[in-house]
């Protein structure tokens, strides 16, 4: 893609004008000279091309477009006038601190841009796999992505679509840690704003699953470490959230979704192997045998180089079922990970949030215990919940509502809450 402002001086001249003295507070890092790590093939690294490795110092300013390069047809969406993929810097959100380098895309719509520049929906998408080859931008999207974000093309938003820490460029990725999620995420639009030209600081958080879980972080996250941002919506589909017993029990009508048959061949496991290496990360104690059984270990090392179609095909044809796979009480061994790494800085979000629920997700107890606890809190919700569809078949079907209502939300309209939306 084409800018007036693609060096890196220019670019960090550009940040650093426009973040102004909020930036320049405790998240303006002082780890100048910080360099990405070497690749680890036991993280996944590599099989991508040399775009995803940025060999120069890293700059301590978070959000600064590093570089960009056209991103093939092929990898894009129907809609997009041009499609770039982008090279960014981020912080590192497990430690907290250092500067790494992310990837992810950019894509402009067809037409005249408003005065100001287009609105901006920043993506976080769910969970693709840990190996760099699954980073969204290289491996490209499922049908059903495409078509939502297109959607969000038509709408006239243009998409910036991070492929979180350690995706395509080196480096572990910490999967479900909403903080790193959430940073790479913010960091995404604030290097697009500072470096592309033709967009407006007007921002909608837009997640699926792990991105749900991700948008409802970062809005949380953007005031103490994005203040520059003008994060005006979020929308978030299929969204996990780490719901206490109690009000899980609650819900009365979504308790036989709290129930798993465990001799049921479930290639949704494939999420177990991914929950063992990120929790290996921050836990060098734990090992592969203290969860997993004999006979689904060596899933584990496939789950190092695959994405998630392809690792669940693996668990379908092992015939893998939760009893012959996860060990009797292995699930307390990952909860202080599980815990930490998808706490939320707050549920009292400034923004409206906009929550859809497939009645038929496993995940609609969580859904429905987030919009709850987040109207409780504080935040102005409009959650809807879907008669018959499933987690897949939420994210295109909630279209119909969440598009008008983050248009009535940028006409200056009055949301009106709905904490406990009725199976429609």
């Amino acid at each position: 893609m084409k800018s007036s402002c693609f060096t890196l001086s220019c670019v960090l001249s550009a940040a650093r004008l426009a973040a102004g003295s909020a930036l320049l507070g405790g998240f303006l890092l002082a780890h100048a000279g910080v360099r990405a790590p070497a690749p680890d093939p036991l993280q996944g690294d590599g099989r991508v091309s040399a775009f995803y490795s940025w060999d120069a110092d890293i700059p301590a300013t978070p959000g600064v477009l590093l570089r960009s390069e056209p991103l093939p047809q092929t990898l894009g969406l129907p809609s997009a006038a041009r499609q770039t993929r982008i090279l960014y810097s981020s912080t590192d959100g497990v430690e907290g601190k250092s500067p790494i380098a992310v990837s992810g895309a950019l894509f402009i719509p067809s037409g005249a841009a408003p005065q100001g520049g287009w609105p901006v929906v920043a993506w976080a998408h769910g969970t693709f796999g840990m190996a760099d080859i699954c980073a969204p931008s290289w491996y490209g999207r499922s049908w059903r992505d495409v078509r939502y974000l297109d959607a969000w093309l038509k709408a006239g938003f243009a998409v910036v679509a991070t492929d979180y820490q350690g995706l395509g460029t080196p480096g572990p990725n910490p999967q479900l840690n909403n903080r790193s999620n959430s940073f790479t995420l913010l960091d995404s639009v604030r290097a697009v704003l500072h470096g592309v030209p033709g967009l407006a600081n007007d921002v909608v958080l837009v997640g699926q699953s792990q991105g749900g879980s991700a948008v409802i972080a970062a809005a949380g996250y953007a005031p103490d470490y994005a203040p520059d941002l003008n994060i005006r919506a979020t929308v978030a589909t299929g969204t996990i959230y780490n719901a206490s017993p109690a009000t899980l029990a609650s819900l009365a009508p979504f308790k036989t979704h709290l129930k798993r048959d465990s001799d049921r061949v479930d290639p949704t496991l494939a999420y177990e192997f991914y929950s063992v290496l990120s929790a290996q990360q921050i836990d060098s104690t734990l090992k592969a045998g203290d969860v997993l059984t004999d006979s689904a270990a060596p899933l584990l090392e496939q789950a190092r180089i695959s994405c998630l179609a392809s690792l669940e095909d693996d668990a379908r044809l092992a015939g893998l079922t939760r009893a012959n796979t996860v060990k009797p009480g292995a699930e307390a061994r990952l909860k202080t990970w599980w815990d930490n790494y998808l706490a939320y800085p707050t549920l009292h979000l400034k923004a409206p949030v906009f929550i859809g629920a497939g009645a038929d997700d496993g995940l609609a107890p969580a859904e429905l215990a987030l919009a709850r606890d987040a109207c409780a809190a504080g935040t102005t919700v409009e959650a809807h919940l879907y008669e018959g569809l499933e987690h897949n078949g939420t994210l295109n079907a909630s279209l119909r509502d969440s598009i008008p209502f983050v248009k009535r939300v940028f006409a200056g309209q009055p949301v009106s809450p709905v904490c406990e939306p009725i199976e429609r």
